[in-house]
């Protein structure tokens, strides 16, 4: 039996600084990605929030998975800053992650700094164009 194309979430399997952003994607670790991204303890995922304006613990589910991992979860909202919602900021504080809204070169640019740092930070980063 022969397997066709099979296609795979899009993941990078570590940690690495974001090297650039726009033009609806961002590069990091030599590669680009064409889309939104979850940056994660276990690695960078392709990520497509139902509502960039209206997220919901669904869209964070692979982060609530590792919680226990992060500390701080940088949200880049696209070219404006957005407050999350009052019940996804109350599932992430349940969960012990401090939540902290802004756009989304900002959020890139913070991510980086953490990450160097060696900082038990998460990013879900909104492309921008």
């Amino acid at each position: 039996m022969t397997k066709g194309i099979v296609i795979r979430e899009a993941h990078f399997p570590g940690r690495a600084p974001i090297e650039a952003y726009g033009n609806g994607g961002f590069r990091f670790a030599d590669m680009s990605h064409r889309g939104s991204l979850l940056c994660l303890p276990s690695g960078i995922y392709g990520w497509e929030p139902a509502d960039p304006l209206a997220l919901t613990a669904a869209d964070l589910a692979k982060l609530l998975n590792e919680a226990d991992q992060v500390e701080i979860l940088l949200v880049g909202a696209g070219k404006d800053l957005r407050p999350l919602p009052a019940a996804l900021r109350a599932v992430l504080k349940a969960a012990g992650i401090a939540a902290d809204p802004m756009s989304t070169g900002a959020a890139v640019r913070t991510y980086n700094v953490l990450l160097a740092e060696n900082r038990a930070v998460a990013a879900a980063l909104i492309a921008v164009e």
